[in-house]
């Protein structure tokens, strides 16, 4: 399959080539070589694509229920058609294994639209309150910046809720990770959005994301990435008092009671922190174990981390490369960092693996005997480094955990379900998984503290769309 186009926007129903537009190289991780361009828009490029759909919101935002249902359906239908598409164009851009953009990548976009076609037949936009009547109303134009290491996904928990919801967009994808974001608008016009409805214009964060975050006509901005550039747009939003949801950065800890299946819990924390090449932010990072039970648990991850492969998208490999040059040398800089801090290396460290000559590659990377003040247990790596924690008791490993500026996510594995609960409730995070539990689509996904505001997924993320009206004396007593 030919690469999809990136050099052009998406703007008022028409594919256009941007006039003058600076044309940067899109690199295969793996390889270090250019695979195709990415154009670069400007102010004037976002200022058009925010007019088209300030244009398109009176119509759209009129549409019933039962219409939006049908436009998500058609562009749901026409996801799952071309997933074999957008795994490649994933796999291409920023280097997950075939195997995981085909089985979770690339289906995660179908996931969201799935669940929110769900919800849009049910929810409430009217609803009763005494002699008030309450509408959640559509909150108008949109602004969609998305990140590189899910890209599908990420887009999906914008533009499904958002359509849903009856509002027009204009989406900046990361300029790193274009190429599915072409596909999927590639669908929405398929699927008959009316023109104007969804726009996508490609480009960096001073020339396109500070644009729209800035833009009078945009009501709110939907963002995922990292802490500096969400308190970048923030600060860009605030003189126009828009709403701005932030699902930022994580420093996820799992904690393991004494009483838990180290065989199952280890090697469940080693893989999930892995796997996408520790590119979640949602990752388990953070393993802190009971302080007699250390010695095993290095055992164990050990283990698993050294049997993990590392290699191309089509090799077979578990896991792929780091998805961008300037991901690549952080994540080195801090494995580097780790070791001169004093932790002690279980598995991996600085450098390619061996017989990885170029290509953004980082070995699957555990760390033990890491302390609370060490860089490595306070800041988001975003790659294959894993901290093992000692604790003494349950109290210390809920304080360690706690102590971060972060609050996604977090991990609690034990025998005793009721005692790993009420771990669970002491942990400051928008999401904890019990025994190794998976997301769950319905459910809102976001966190605490600088892990952002707002919450996206199923129900939760169809509200951050919505205004809510009352209408006073509406109705009779």
């Amino acid at each position: 399959m030919a690469l999809p186009d990136a050099t052009r926007f998406y703007i008022n129903g028409q594919w256009i080539t941007p006039e003058g537009a600076h044309l940067a190289d899109l690199i295969d991780p793996s390889t270090e070589e250019a695979i195709g361009k990415v154009a670069l828009g400007t102010p004037d490029d976002a200022d058009r694509a925010v007019q088209a759909a300030r244009a398109a919101f009176e119509g759209f935002s009129a549409w019933p229920v039962a219409q939006r249902v049908e436009l998500l359906e058609a562009i749901n239908a026409k996801l799952i058609e071309r997933n074999d598409d957008i795994a490649a164009a994933i796999s291409a851009e920023m280097g997950a294994p075939q195997r995981l953009s085909k089985a979770a990548q690339a289906p995660s976009g179908t996931q969201h639209f799935t669940e929110v076609i769900k919800v849009l037949k049910e929810f409430p936009f009217e609803e009763r309150l005494g002699t008030t009547t309450v509408r959640h109303e559509p909150i108008g134009v949109c602004a969609l910046i998305t990140p590189w290491n899910w890209p599908i996904n990420q887009t999906a928990t914008k533009v499904a809720p958002a359509l849903a919801a009856g509002c027009t967009m204009v989406l900046k994808p990361s300029e790193l990770a274009p190429l599915d974001a072409v596909i999927l608008t590639e669908i929405i016009d398929e699927a008959g959005a009316p023109a104007g409805v969804f726009n996508l214009v490609h480009g960096d964060g001073l020339g396109v994301g500070q644009p729209l975050s800035m833009h009078p006509e945009v009501d709110m901005v939907s963002f995922t990435g990292s802490v500096r550039a969400g308190v970048a747009i923030s600060e860009s939003a605030a003189p126009s008092v828009k709403r701005v949801a932030l699902e930022l950065g994580g420093k996820s800890a799992n904690i393991i009671l004494p009483d838990a299946d180290l065989q199952a819990a280890i090697r469940h924390g080693v893989t999930m922190m892995m796997v996408n090449t520790g590119q979640s932010c949602n990752a388990p990072s953070r393993i802190l174990v009971p302080r007699d039970k250390l010695d095993e648990v290095c055992d164990i991850a050990e283990a698993v981390a050294s049997g993990m492969s590392v290699g191309a998208p089509e090799s077979g490999a578990s896991i792929g490369p780091i998805a961008n040059r300037g991901q690549f040398g952080r994540v080195l800089n801090y494995i580097e960092m780790t070791m001169e801090e004093g932790a002690r290396l279980v598995s991996g460290g600085a450098g390619r693996p061996t017989g990885q000559d170029k290509g953004y590659f980082v070995q699957p990377t555990v760390f033990r005997d890491v302390t609370p003040d060490m860089t490595i247990a306070r800041e988001e790596v975003f790659g294959p480094v894993l901290a093992i924690m000692a604790y003494d008791d349950i109290d210390e490993a809920v304080a360690i955990a706690n102590d971060s500026d972060y609050g996604l996510s977090g991990y609690v594995w034990g025998a005793d379900l009721d005692a790993a609960n009420a771990v669970a409730s002491r942990l400051r995070t928008g999401m904890v998984h019990v025994n190794g539990a998976g997301l769950d689509a319905a459910a809102p996904f976001g966190g605490y503290k600088m892990s952002g505001n707002g919450r996206e997924w199923g129900r939760y993320g169809l509200e951050e769309f919505l205004e809510v009206k009352s209408v006073y004396g509406a109705r009779s007593v």
